[in-house]
């Protein structure tokens, strides 16, 4: 049957509706902000931010910060992702650099190099990553116990 099966999840990337494409060929110098979905073919040197989805195609550069709600990866990114969706991260793709995401695909033959950091639907980091709260309680402890060894 047409559409369904192991590719039923990219059939969403063809109904987006994108909002900014910067074409093969082209190279766009700065931070580049939208309020819709980005295609990039071309080479980014500067940061991206968008609020919906950001597609980087097997063509597509970007040597800076990427922030989106959902972000499909098929070229190559130096610099950090920050996603508060899913990030997909295809066999062609390559990422230098470190990932926060609550979602995260990564297909044979991708390249990354860097951290990944998983967060909950609301956007917080898991709570094994963060260990403020028990180096607070080492701290009374040690102060408690040597309080109790002046006594």
């Amino acid at each position: 049957m047409l559409g369904k099966g192991k590719n039923e999840a990219y059939t969403d990337d063809a109904r987006t509706k994108v909002g900014t494409v910067l074409g093969t060929g082209s190279i766009f110098d700065g931070d580049l902000t939208s309020p819709e979905a980005v295609r990039i073919d071309g080479i980014i040197n500067g940061n991206c931010s968008c609020d919906k989805k950001l597609i980087l195609s097997a063509d597509g550069q970007v040597k800076g910060n990427i922030t989106a709600q959902s972000v499909i990866i098929s070229g190559k990114v130096d610099g950090d992702i920050v996603v508060s969706g899913k990030l997909e991260l295809l066999s062609t793709g390559k990422i230098a650099g470190n990932i926060t995401a609550s979602a995260i695909v990564i297909d044979e033959g991708a390249a990354f190099d860097g951290r990944c950091t998983m967060t909950s639907s609301q956007g917080q980091t898991s709570p094994n990553i963060s260990s403020t709260n028990n180096d607070k309680k080492d701290e009374k402890d040690e102060k408690n116990s040597s309080n109790n060894h002046k006594k």
